[in-house]
């Protein structure tokens, strides 16, 4: 937690915040929850098996002057790999060479994950810092998914502050294609056992 904090949950609930929860009448509901230990600070075993599920994350940074920047990142399931119970890391992939993020955690270590499983309708915010890092070939190797086909330029490690498991309201319910493929796959089996069932008792013979 950052100094001049009284909860972990102050990472994100500023006085400006608190101030407008206040006069919308949210503030005591979030007051209790603080009261209640707040946000969590440290990785869960049910939070870090949600981490390697993810296919798909978005990486939010700040510039020195507070302009935002989201970036996508994917690979298989295990790209995003929880180092200890405050650290997360991942292997960042060549993509248009831009380095934006990079040129923002170079000047603001600041940084926040955004998880979300479409199926599960969950969703996961992490606050936190985070930094790149360049000259760790051991690193880069841990990190890299086995038989993927992308070229890492880098790491980047996140160290959680605070974190928070949203409710379900308004996520669609999507499918990944390979979560549909194997559904219709089973599908057609039983439909090719069933034919097989009915082409039997129509003709006994058979």
């Amino acid at each position: 937690m950052s100094s001049g904090h009284a909860f972990s949950s102050d990472v994100a609930f500023t006085p400006t915040v608190k101030a407008i929860q206040t006069r919308k009448g949210s503030r005591h509901g979030y007051e209790s929850m603080e009261q209640r230990g707040s946000w969590q600070t440290r990785i869960t075993p049910d939070l870090a098996d949600f981490i390697r599920n993810q296919t798909s994350i978005f990486f939010g940074t700040a510039n020195d002057e507070g302009q935002p920047y989201i970036q996508h990142r994917g690979g298989p399931p295990g790209f995003l790999r929880v180092i200890d119970d405050t650290t997360i890391a991942f292997a960042d992939f060549a993509g248009n060479r831009q380095y934006i993020t990079s040129g923002n955690l170079a000047d603001n270590s600041k940084a926040f994950l955004f998880l979300i499983d479409y199926r599960n309708r969950q969703r996961v915010k992490l606050w936190g810092e985070a930094r790149t890092v360049e000259d760790d070939p051991d690193l880069m190797q841990k990190l890299m998914p086995e038989g993927y086909r992308a070229r890492p330029e880098q790491t980047i490690l996140f160290t959680v502050t605070a974190w928070d498991m949203n409710c379900p309201q308004h996520i669609p319910m999507r499918f990944e294609a390979s979560d549909v493929a194997a559904l219709l796959a089973e599908r057609d089996e039983r439909i090719k056992a069933l034919e097989a069932e009915l082409a039997r008792l129509r003709n006994p013979a058979l």
